[in-house]
């Protein structure tokens, strides 16, 4: 697990890792095994395992379909649909999800806050490749599993699949169809009075594949805010992040539909966060398996609540009681910018 620019901590010996020799500062985000330098004249992977280095075209060179394409408004100045056009000079621009699909196909999710797209390259290529017209959505994760690609975002939770093609001029990949695999049947949030307090949930949603399958993972996150003060109804109410719960789903292609699970198995334990998911078997480890550990992880420019706490670092969900434990002190460092960076790191990719 990479903590911060500067720690790194392994699992499960809960002891502080190393890489003689190699720095962390700068890194945005992770990809298996892979660290993410994004700079100005491109974007750099690199290993800290073996040192392999891996380079990507920069965020602002990127292949328009079609090549002519404009942001568009209607009469009254509203851009709809939010397309790429709309977001794509903005300095707050960044990587949210980055993958190595195949040895010539990288896929990312690209976006600001709740809007984002997914954009494809080939390792040492020149740029990116857009759907310049598609409607930008809320892209939460994404996954390369049995050789396709797909996507999910928090409003609907239908699964995507990114139909991957060749530009036959460059011979680079592009995104040629993003079509339905499976509807989602979407949670959506509803205020709870308590007390002098509301309830509500935010949630955020996950891709990984585990034992063969495709599993989409709903992580509600329990939320209070006070009520509205009679004086002063307008006033700020602060929302303040709560308990967490898991909802586990298999992908079913064939009844193009969500299965829900109520447990991941006995040897395998799901490790979550924005930038990087993986499903490991921990038999050889001694860890019990059917667990999930999870980041207190936020999307960058996309600040949906605040924390009691200023302390954090990861937490173990129990699947099989539904019970979250955290490992503090032991692993912990404060709330602040860097708690973005976050992010799982996998010795192999």
């Amino acid at each position: 697990m990479a903590a911060g620019r500067a720690r790194v901590r392994r699992l499960p010996y809960d002891e502080p890792f190393r890489f003689p020799g190699f720095g962390f500062a700068d890194y945005k985000t992770t990809c298996g095994s892979w660290l993410v330098f994004p700079r100005d004249d491109g974007c750099f992977l690199v290993n800290p395992f073996t040192g392999a280095t891996v380079t990507l075209p920069a965020l602002s060179s990127v292949r328009l379909r079609p090549p002519n394409a404009a942001a568009k408004y209607d009469l009254q100045g509203c851009a709809y649909p939010v397309t790429w056009m709309h977001i794509h000079d903005s300095k707050k621009l960044h990587i949210s999800k980055l993958i190595l699909c195949a040895p010539n196909l990288v896929a990312a999710i690209i976006g600001i806050g709740q809007s984002s797209q997914v954009l494809v390259c080939k390792p040492g290529g020149l740029s990116w490749s857009v759907r310049a017209y598609d409607m930008v959505k809320n892209f939460q994760d994404m996954a390369f599993y049995q050789g396709k690609l797909y996507a999910i975002a928090n409003d609907d939770e239908n699964l995507l699949v990114v139909n991957i093609s060749q530009d036959q001029s460059t011979g680079d990949p592009q995104v040629s169809k993003i079509g339905q695999a499976i509807k989602g049947d979407p949670f959506h949030t509803v205020a709870h009075e308590f007390g002098t307090m509301d309830i509500l949930a935010n949630k955020k949603l996950y891709l990984v594949e585990s034992c063969g399958s495709l599993l989409m993972i709903r992580r509600k996150i329990w939320c209070w805010s006070k009520h509205a003060c009679h004086t002063d109804p307008e006033a700020l109410r602060p929302i303040v992040a709560g308990p967490n719960e898991f909802e586990v789903f298999k992908a079913d292609f064939e009844q193009s539909r969500w299965v829900k699970m109520t447990t991941l198995g006995d040897k395998q334990v799901l490790f979550l966060g924005r930038r990087c998911s993986r499903a490991i078997s921990v038999s050889q480890y001694g860890m019990t398996g059917d667990q999930i550990f999870f980041l207190d992880d936020e999307e960058e420019n996309c600040k949906q609540y605040d924390y009691a706490m200023e302390i954090t670092s990861f937490c173990v969900c129990d699947m099989r009681d539904g019970k979250v434990d955290s490992p503090l002190p032991k692993a912990s460092w404060k709330r602040c910018d860097e708690m973005r960076l976050v992010a799982w790191l996998f010795p192999q990719d």
